[in-house]
């Protein structure tokens, strides 16, 4: 069964509308007032500024592979991070490495990670699960690429943009 809602009676400006466009006037004349007065910035030119300094501390930008003061990467390809990826941007080869290695208690490392960043939505959730924090979400809101296979970082790419983390890393703990 249909209700029907009785519309209001418009008296006879509230019909030419004249009100509101008054209204919407008013407005676009205190912003152009603003303006003119240089109380508000109305672009931003992007390349020669931008918002690092106003970023928020909890900011989620592009993630990054980190290695430890020594140089080596702190990931152990437990793919957790390819796991739990929503978008299925993280994909992880997992190698062994050989028992005579005196880190052979770690059982493997990434041979191959890659990370798409046409498919990342900064979600964070692989930093979270990380047991050995060897990725991290830096402040980066410009990534840029020419073609779809630029987008894909691979795992050289990661370890340049992520840099070296400095703190306790299980992975290499010898008492573990």
């Amino acid at each position: 069964m249909a209700i029907t809602v009785p519309r209001p009676k418009l008296t006879w400006s509230e019909r030419l509308y004249l009100p509101a466009i008054a209204a919407g006037m008013a407005i676009t004349l205190r912003h152009l007032k603003d303006m003119l007065l240089g109380r508000t910035r109305v672009t931003m030119q992007y390349p020669e500024q931008k918002w690092d300094a106003q970023l928020p501390e909890h900011y989620r930008g592009a993630p990054a592979l980190v290695k430890d003061e020594a140089g080596r990467i702190r990931c152990v390809a437990c793919q957790l991070c390819e796991f739990i990826c929503p978008p299925r941007a993280i994909k992880i080869e997992p190698g062994e490495i050989p028992a005579k290695d005196r880190f052979s208690k770690v059982e493997k490392y990434p041979r191959e990670f890659d990370i798409d960043m046409i498919r990342c939505i900064f979600c964070g959730m692989c930093e979270e699960v990380c047991p050995e924090q060897a990725i991290f979400l830096r402040k980066d809101y410009a990534i840029t690429g020419l073609t779809r296979a630029e987008m894909v970082h691979n795992k050289e790419k990661l370890l340049e943009i992520g840099g070296v983390i400095h703190g306790v890393v299980l992975k290499w703990n010898e008492k573990k």
